[in-house]
């Protein structure tokens, strides 16, 4: 009879120790879907639940999707074109706009990238001016031009890098930099 409750009691332990290491187990995958997403995407204002994080990183799947379905669209239109020695217009909505890229390495250091046309090319003063009123100075530039595309790239480093810098912030000012 006391190994029948012995044997009970040390199935209850195995099921509760195998639900435990599931938890852990499932907690360090959300810990890793979450590190996979732009800090800039996460509203950062307060601290995020697991069902938070989760609905964030579903949200940005989805923006990656459609993303991904509108290059492949504008691809095709383009292989077509190319295909048929058509020198007929890309659609005004595939016409190359200012976009702009930042990307973060480490918490003081930041790689932006701004990509537009010649004839609606940003100005690299106006980008660095952005850039140091958000505390960040500037490390080096370059300029490339392929085809119609220009290309800036700007490192920048905090200046204080305890504090680091507000990406989202830098991203937001330079995307109302690229609108206006």
């Amino acid at each position: 009879m006391n190994s029948a409750a012995a044997s009970g009691s040390s199935q209850k332990l195995d099921r509760k120790t195998v639900e435990k290491n599931r938890r852990i187990y499932m907690k360090q995958l959300c810990c890793q879907l979450t590190s996979l997403i732009p800090p800039q995407h996460f509203n950062i204002s307060r601290e995020l639940s697991t069902q938070d994080q989760l609905d964030q990183a579903a949200a940005y799947i989805e923006q990656l999707k459609e993303r991904i379905d509108k290059l492949k669209v504008k691809q095709e239109v383009l292989t077509r074109n190319s295909e048929n020695g058509s020198s007929h217009p890309v659609p005004a909505s595939f016409t190359l706009l200012p976009s702009v890229e930042l990307r973060e390495s480490g918490s003081s250091n930041i790689e932006v990238l701004i990509v537009s046309g010649i004839e609606n090319n940003i100005s690299l003063g106006d980008v660095i001016s952005v850039l140091q009123q958000q505390e960040a100075d500037v490390v080096s530039t370059n300029i490339s031009r392929v085809g119609d595309r220009v290309f800036n790239t700007v490192h920048a480093q905090a200046k204080f890098s305890r504090v680091g810098v507000d990406t989202s912030r830098i991203l937001q000012r330079l995307r109302e930099l690229i609108i206006n």
